[in-house]
């Protein structure tokens, strides 16, 4: 692959073979490289085409204005998550958290740490997430001899989050209170406490982030389950009645309806975590 123009030295531009600007990364991948030399890529490069012109932009305007000690952070973000977590996130990862951690180091050598409102719910909903940015603190502080406080941990949790859902930040919050709204209806309706270290209520959670983004988003579920939906209906009706709670509180807050098959699969995960995941 030709390099066109070196960003630094773990970054080039190339073109690739519709003729679009591409950039490729990769660690030490254009040390000692000049423009229009020939590099043969080997494991561990990542290319950003030309198909989201803003996000290449932006990425080329980091690599080039940030010093790279940033992106590797991020870098080892993905691998964490990707590795020990086996989760995947857009690649605006690479532009939004290397954009937020260069601030949140320049605001820290002001003095300024910012308080983050949502910590205990970040901890609580997105833990895979919240444990992946706690390692973050830890090579920000070899990296840079900083060390934040938590709340730094649930802003970047956010960002990885955000980055799973490939979504607007704003939303996040909104997912966030959605989740935690639908999980209190279920407590009080059953009086229980979840045991949050159950795979159930881990795949609960999962299933509510998803399930949050496509109220926000207004994107209906629908598998022709109908027939299921009456039989669940009628053997956990408990599950059900609850169900309707739920479906009462986004109608009301959200204008959303939910559909018989969305309310079948939260009649299927409300009664396996108030069964088997309850302390």
């Amino acid at each position: 692959m030709k390099i066109e123009k070196i960003l630094n030295n773990n970054a080039f531009i190339s073109i690739d073979k519709s003729g679009e600007e591409i950039v490729v990364m990769g660690r030490g991948i254009a040390f000692g490289k000049k423009q229009g030399n020939e590099v043969e890529l080997s494991r561990g490069y990542k290319i950003f085409s030309n198909s989201d012109k803003e996000l290449n932009q932006r990425l080329k305007n980091i690599v080039s204005d940030i010093p790279e000690e940033y992106m590797k952070i991020t870098e080892q973000v993905v691998c964490m998550l990707e590795k020990e977590y086996d989760k995947k996130v857009n690649d605006i990862i690479y532009v939004s958290l290397t954009e937020h951690i260069h601030g949140a180091v320049e605001r820290f050598k002001k003095g300024i740490q910012i308080k983050n409102p949502l910590l205990i719910d970040i901890k609580r909903l997105f833990r895979d997430e919240y444990e992946v940015s706690k390692q973050a603190l830890e090579a920000i502080k070899e990296e840079f001899g900083i060390e934040f406080e938590e709340d730094e941990a649930g802003y970047i949790a956010q960002h990885i989050v955000n980055a799973q859902l490939d979504d607007d930040m704003s939303d996040i919050v909104n997912v966030t209170r959605i989740m935690q709204d639908i999980l209190n209806i279920i407590k009080y309706s059953y009086k229980i406490d979840f045991n949050e270290e159950s795979v159930y209520y881990y795949r609960f959670v999962t299933h509510l982030k998803f399930f949050a983004q496509r109220i926000l988003n207004r994107l209906t579920y629908e598998d022709d389950d109908e027939d299921v939906f009456e039989v669940f209906k009628d053997k956990y009706n408990e599950s059900y009645k609850c169900v309707l709670k739920i479906k009462e509180q986004i109608k009301q807050i959200y204008d959303y309806e939910l559909s018989k098959d969305e309310q079948l699969y939260l009649m299927i995960h409300i009664e396996r975590i108030t069964t088997k995941a309850t302390l």
